[in-house]
């Protein structure tokens, strides 16, 4: 007869299993920018913006060719929301429930830095001039009020080898197959994938 899991139900027997954080993993905290987290983010490229709502969670990559958010000041960050999918999940959770962390990743180093706030979105002309390009600006800002920020344990990515500079790609399958593949072949395919590259060159902005 197979087994149910033990499923752990409380904090209390949560903690039990773990133990107490050792002082680093305390003292490392910050509520706000300091000149050594302003030198990590602002060197950051790329980081995973997660949201909560009513229908769920969302994690979102969100990437730029410099720096992937602004500093309004030190308790405030900046984050244009560039043109995407149009489906808006982060955007619609971050109306409903401004809870939001950030992950920021640089390339070459295992630690990541951690961002928790609230966020709401803004559509102010000054703040979105902020981050035009070439005309271009995002139709909306995310704004983040920071309530913590640290640095995360590295040992995740140096296990996952993320900088090893192994390519696996050409094990993965490509957008156009897992759309041929939803629709039963109805859309998506080679034809797909051919025109993915000139279409995100038009869009990227």
């Amino acid at each position: 007869m197979e087994t149910t899991p033990n499923r752990i139900a409380s904090v209390e027997a949560l903690e039990s299993l773990y133990g107490t954080p050792g002082a680093p993993a305390l003292r490392k905290v910050a509520g706000r920018m300091t000149p050594l987290y302003r030198r990590w983010v602002m060197t950051s490229k790329l980081c995973v913006l997660s949201t909560v709502g009513p229908e769920g969670t969302d994690g979102s990559p969100r990437g730029d060719d410099g720096p992937v958010v602004q500093e309004l000041d030190p308790g405030t960050l900046l984050m244009p929301d560039w043109r995407g999918n149009n489906r808006l999940d982060s955007l619609r959770n971050i109306v409903q429930d401004g809870r939001v962390s950030l992950m920021f990743m640089v390339p070459g180093a295992h630690n990541v830095v951690r961002v928790n706030g609230t966020a709401w979105l803004s559509d102010d002309a000054d703040l979105r001039a902020r981050f035009d390009r070439q005309g271009r600006q995002p139709a909306t800002v995310i704004v983040v009020e920071i309530a913590e920020i640290y640095t995360q344990c590295a040992r995740a990515l140096m296990r996952a080898g993320l900088w090893s500079g192994d390519d696996l790609s050409a094990q993965l399958p490509t957008v156009g197959e897992i759309l041929s593949e939803m629709t039963d072949g109805a859309e998506g395919g080679t034809a797909y994938d051919q025109a993915w590259g000139a279409r995100a060159a038009e869009t990227m902005w």
